[in-house]
This record gives C-alpha cells, structure tokens and sequence, in this order.
C-alpha cells in the first residue's frame, strides 16, 4: 500500500525514524476571515467572486452561488449571480455529453440537483446520464452460484511483472522488476491488481525505464502486454488491461457476509511462485490502516509478490484485495474489502488518478455516555476556516447524520459513503445542531489533500491547529511571549490525552518540525502537567498528518 498512509501502531513505529531529515514551516500562511453578509460591499465582492470561480469551475462556483443567495436570498444581485451559475453548469454539462464525457456529465448533474435545480435545458437526464457512465463499467460478473474447483479459480489470477530494465550495484547489473498479482474481473482483459505493484507506471517523478507485463496462471512464459486504465493510492488499488479472453472471471462478493472465524483463501505469486493457493481465517474485520475506511486481518500466509491477488471464500467469490504484510511478523497480514473495490470501479475505469473527497473536517463517531455500543452519527470536532464544512456553517459540536438522505451512525459509514462520490461535486450533509435541529447542508467536496493534518497547520493559528493534530486547543496565555498557552480542551483517546496532558496545563510551544513529504510532524513542547504534580518536563510529541478522522 501507500507506505505514508499506514496509520496507528505503523505511525508510532515509523515517526522515530523519519526526522533525520526535517523542516520548520512558519504558521499560519492566511487564516480565512468570514464574510459580512449585512455590508453591501463585501455581498458585491462575492458576486464578483463567484462570477470568477464560475468560469474556472463551474461546479464550485455553483456552490459558491448557492451559498450567497443562502445567505442573502432577497438581494437581486445575488439571484443574477446564481442564475448565471446555474447557466454556466447546464451548459458544461451539455458540452461533456456531446462529447460522450460521461462521468464529467454526471459530476455537474449531481450537482445541480443537489442545488434544486429543475433540470430545464440539460440534453439527459441525471438517470441517463448515469446509466451511460456506467454501463460498460467491468466487474457485474455473477459467478456460478456454486463452489468453483481450485483449479478454476487459479486460472482466473495472473501475475502482475513491471519490468525497470536493469540496476546497477557496486558495478554489477541485475534485472530490476517488481512481482504481483491480479485477477480478472471482466471476460474482455480488465485485472485488478494493488496500486504499489504498478506506482512506477504512473509516478511522475519515476524517470526509469518501466514496462507493464501480466503471466497468466496457465502459461507462464508468456509475457503479455498490459496498460494502466485506473488507480487509487489511497487504497491502493488500481485497474489495468490487457487484450486477452480471460480463461475465468471473477464474481465480486459482499465483504459484510464475512465475520471473525469465516474460513478465506489466497491466491496469488508470492516471490515469484505462480499459481500458490494459502488459507486462514478473517481474524478481523476492522483494523484502522486508511485513512479512509477499516481493512481485513487475516492469518492466511502472505509474502511479497502475494499483493494483489485477490482473496475468496468458500465459493470462490472475491471478499477482498490481498495487499499487505508486516515485516518480521509472520501471519500479521491484511486485505482489502471488495465492497470499496465495487465503490472504485466506475472511477478507476474512467481512467487516470481517483482522488478521494474531503469536507475539511475532523471528528469521530458519537457515543452518548451509558449507551454502550449505539452510535449517534459523527461529531464534529474541528471545522478548517475557510474549507467546505466551514463555509457551508457545519461547526465544532455539529453532528454529522447523512449524507444525501443516507443515514450515517458513524465514522466509517460517512467514510464509505463519502466513497461512493467523487470530488468536485456538491453532496448534502444533513446535521444535527447541539439544540437538537436538524439541518440539510450544501458541501463542495474538495480533493482530500495527502496530509491534511498539514493543510490545517497552514491555514488557521496554532492553538487551533493543536487541536485536530494532537488534540489539545491552546488560547495564549501571555500578551509578552506568543509561546505561551494553556490548555483548554483534550480530545479523548487522542495523542495528549494519551501523552498525560489535562484541561488548564500550561505549554510552551517550542517547534513544529515537519517531515520533507509533511506527511508526520514532531511539535516540541515545554509543560507543566498537572498529573504530573507540575514539574517542567519538555516533549516532543509525534503526529501523523493524516487519520481516518478527517472527513
């Protein structure tokens, strides 16, 4: 998988050894500052501000539209603004159909009926719209319906070979190339395969040689060409073709008929060896390795050319996505769920990078005390000045309740949700205000940044940038040194509750240092802890810029 994105336990093994190169960033470069809606000039300003965005972007700038007449429903201005907006998206949106961009149609669509738009003068409809995005989209094979022989199933699994020509070491060449597998998912060549096997196909600092093969399971001399189509490093997955009848196609199961115990198997290349079947067990269902959804822990034997095969039950339908082991822990190994592989499909197969959405917002599933394990929705913690969430008024003690009429009862639901659509879009979150009111409200869904944790440091003042990064806010407690805070809030279970510090301790912030890739940061801290009787004791505390808890 993407290295920089295992989370949790990973993070506390890596960030000791990633500092030995690392830099300071001055903070913050621009803290937004909320529009005035009761001054004439500055509605007049964001007329002309949409009216610019608009024509960058129309979907954006739609959003943008909406939200001023929100907020100022009867100014005439205002009205024109939108509707030229609206104008604007309808007639991209006809452009993309002309041109049989139909995912692009179906962005813009989506949008404008999450604006109320009626719909007048788009050349298809929504429903049109998508039935021509995705009908050609691969992986609807149902399988047999019966348990399919071993044998059957190998056929079906390839391995994946990128060939970078030849290295060089201490004056000696060795042929460089990196081992995975794949399996067939349509009748026509489409594979999926994890997004590290094939990364040097499509990392555009990669200035090598790299050449894209598959071996199919019954004929493995035979190097065939293959080409890239789709990929996600988020998840790690990633699409690729190659012009061949596949001798079996797999059908896609449902990850949520799986339980703790349920019997899986493996099937893949490992180090090279074609057509090797293990098996073990679902050991867990929920381990927090993305930050954008739970994967699988299995203890079926995994080793390196095993990552992306893909891993079946009992009926030979696809559960899940091998994609990882720890090393030097034997058996601790991991795969991921096929539903986010069914979620990916129709983005992956529309080509180039999946990027992933984000609202600039940080939280974590609402538990009501005594309650158990009943979940509430998503609490928010922490809203970026200027960022979708804050702009569409969703703030710090809102509760996050749906998504497009979807109910959402925590964390991983909205990230699955949240899957499901693409960014660039505009969605609805319905939440619920801390007075008990429901409220639905209009989010422009962003590219989600690879360190969010960073974009928060940039763009609000230290003592609320703490916050969602170890989850401590600081208010200044001195006018003479800037240093100086105490601390007001402690998010539980987040990095300084677990580090000991408590509501009213006094800090002195020293240093925030950041990795090269502002991936982790090191904030270096001179305290007086109040459980620790108040002695001085200096830190410096450790933090992965990105969670599962920013959404």
């Amino acid at each position: 998988m993407k290295r920089n994105k295992l989370l949790n336990f990973a993070a506390l093994v890596v960030i000791p050894f990633v500092f030995a190169a690392c830099h300071s960033v001055a903070q913050p470069e621009s803290v937004y500052v909320p529009v005035d809606y009761t001054e004439e000039d500055a509605i007049k300003d964001q007329i002309e501000y949409v009216e610019r965005v608009s024509q960058k972007d129309v979907i954006r700038g739609l959003w943008r539209g909406k939200i001023l007449l929100d907020n100022t429903p009867d100014n005439a201005g205002t009205v024109a603004a939108f509707e030229k907006c609206c104008k604007a998206a309808v007639d991209d949106l006809n452009k993309k159909i002309d041109e049989k961009e139909y995912f692009s149609a179906l962005r813009i669509a989506r949008s404008l009926s999450a604006v109320s738009y009626s719909g007048r003068d788009m050349k298809m409809s929504e429903a049109q719209i998508e039935n021509e995005a995705y009908k050609n989209v691969p992986g609807k094979s149902k399988g047999s319906g019966s348990k399919e022989k071993v044998t059957t199933l190998i056929s079906g699994t390839v391995t994946v070979w990128v060939d970078k020509g030849i290295k060089i070491q201490r004056g000696v060449g060795y042929a460089d190339s990196v081992l995975g597998s794949g399996f067939f998912i349509s009748k026509d060549g489409y594979i999926v395969t994890n997004h590290h096997v094939i990364s040097d196909m499509v990392n555009k600092k990669y200035e090598g040689y790299a050449r894209l093969y598959i071996k199919l399971a019954d004929d493995p001399d035979t190097r065939i060409p293959a080409k890239v189509v789709g990929y996600d490093s988020t998840l790690d997955i990633a699409l690729i073709k190659t012009e061949v009848d596949a001798p079996y196609v797999f059908a896609l199961g449902s990850s949520s008929d799986l339980s703790v115990g349920d019997k899986v198997y493996a099937i893949g290349s490992p180090l090279g060896l074609e057509r090797t079947l293990t098996s073990g067990i679902i050991s867990s269902t929920d381990r927090q390795l993305f930050s954008a959804g739970t994967v699988f822990q299995i203890d079926a034997a995994v080793n390196s050319g095993n990552s992306g095969g893909p891993l079946v039950d009992e009926n030979g339908r696809v559960q899940a996505i091998v994609f990882a082991g720890v090393a030097n822990y034997q058996g601790l190994n991991f795969a991921i769920p096929v539903e986010y592989l069914k979620n990916e499909l129709p983005f992956l197969y529309a080509g180039g990078e999946r990027k992933h959405p984000w609202i600039g917002a940080y939280g974590k599933t609402k538990r009501l005390p005594g309650a158990g394990s009943k979940r509430e929705g998503v609490s928010v913690f922490y809203s970026l000045p200027g960022g979708s969430a804050d702009l569409a008024d969703i703030k710090e003690n809102d509760t996050v309740v749906a998504i497009n009429n979807m109910a959402v009862n925590s964390l991983d639901e909205l990230h699955v949700a949240m899957m499901r659509l693409e960014s660039n879009i505009i969605a609805k979150l319905t939440v619920e205000k801390e007075d008990g009111t429901k409220k639905d409200k209009l989010v422009y869904l962003a590219t989600r940044p690879d360190s969010p944790g960073y974009e928060v440091f940039r763009h609000d003042d230290l003592g609320n940038a703490l916050y969602p990064m170890l989850g401590m806010r600081l208010v200044n407690s001195s006018v003479t040194n800037k240093k100086q805070y105490v601390i007001t809030k402690i998010i539980k279970g987040s990095t300084a509750d677990e580090t000991g510090f408590s509501e009213n301790d006094p800090v002195v912030v020293s240093d925030v240092s950041f990795t090269e890739s502002n991936s982790a940061a090191i904030v270096t801290l001179y305290a007086k802890k109040r459980k620790n009787g108040f002695l001085d004791v200096s830190l410096r505390v450790p933090s992965p810029m990105d969670s599962p808890n920013y959404f």
